[in-house]
């Protein structure tokens, strides 16, 4: 086949625009690229995060077994550009089981760097188990701190079944299997039963605060009665170390443990899966279709925010609030 020559200049002239345009198109998503990342601060946070900072952890809210915040936490003791940490914790508490766990990982980063505690509106039971694990704690005057203890709550529903004609017939090992239960009014053993557990985690937890916060068991049990304290009040029980905010804590790990005043703080947050049912809209609208509920997706994603993480909240509970909270009284700590 013979190509004449002004088939090949226009093939040329074609192969010279089609480069002009794809380096066109290059560079107009590069600087899009580059706009979006400068936008969203994602370079700027990545920059920080390597090199030498203090790692910004929130615990806020209901206290649960949080995977992710135990893998960040996890990852904040290896990386070697973090010197130093601040807890910023606002929380009522929640699950004893979920204290437990964030209060080891926050003391496994302890053995091998400082870790400071900024209290905001709330550190109670085990919000406040968590902030003892660090080596200094820091509370605004109108803080709240305290509510040392356990709870075991359930309720009782057998007079209403009684009232609507309804028997709960059952078949188990022993006496004590499934107990306490809502079907049937609590036998004495049951109880009893229930309060070994409970004074048993209420125990480890107060030689716990005791330990930490260097004070004798006697005067702990004292402070342990489910009471709260303000800020103030926290001080001079021994239960927070200063009156102060995360410049305060700053500070601290500054002029107590050498790290360099000009070292910035670094927010860092756990990476989590929106993938539960009751945290994804369209899986909510789904499930809500299902009994006959017609809902719009704007609807299932405001409700989404709104169902509340203690629903989830399961064994023992170490939670602090007042009569005008919104937390649930069924998990009230006393």
């Amino acid at each position: 086949m013979v190509i004449d020559a002004e088939t090949i200049i226009d093939r040329r002239q074609l192969r010279r625009k089609l480069t002009f345009w794809r380096i066109v198109t290059f560079i107009i998503l590069a600087g899009l690229i580059l706009a979006l990342v400068k936008a969203t601060g994602v370079g700027d946070h990545l920059s920080k995060k390597s090199r030498d900072h203090i790692a910004r952890v929130k615990i806020t809210g209901v206290i649960t077994n949080d995977l992710p915040l135990l893998k960040l936490l996890g990852e904040l003791k290896k990386d070697k550009n973090v010197k130093g940490v601040i807890l910023n914790i606002s929380s009522p508490g929640g699950s004893t089981v979920g204290g437990e766990a964030i209060y080891e990982a926050v003391r496994r980063i302890a053995e091998i760097k400082p870790v400071a505690t900024s209290v905001g509106t709330l550190a109670a039971s085990a919000g406040y188990m968590i902030a003892s694990a660090s080596d200094h704690i820091v509370a605004r005057r109108s803080s709240i701190v305290g509510s040392i203890g356990v709870i075991f709550q359930y309720a009782d529903a057998s007079a209403l079944l009684e009232k609507i004609g309804v028997k709960v017939k059952e078949i188990k090992s022993s006496p004590l299997k499934a107990e306490p239960s809502p079907f049937h009014a609590t036998t004495q053993e049951a109880r009893d039963m229930i309060n070994r557990v409970v004074l048993d985690s209420y125990n480890w937890f107060v030689e716990l605060v005791a330990e930490r916060r260097n004070i004798s068991k006697a005067e702990t049990l004292k402070l342990a009665d489910g009471s709260v304290f303000s800020g103030s009040q926290g001080l001079g029980n021994k239960l927070i170390d200063a009156i102060g905010d995360e410049d305060t804590a700053k500070n601290w790990l500054v002029k107590e443990k050498g790290i360099s005043k000009d070292l910035k703080i670094v927010s860092w947050s756990p990476k989590r899966k929106q993938d539960g049912i009751f945290e994804n809209p369209a899986s909510l609208v789904w499930l809500l279709n299902k009994f006959g509920l017609d809902i719009s997706p704007n609807a299932a994603n405001e409700l989404s925010k709104r169902i509340p993480r203690r629903l989830f909240l399961d064994g023992l509970v170490s939670m602090w609030l007042n009569s005008n909270s919104l937390i649930d009284k069924r998990v009230m700590m006393r």
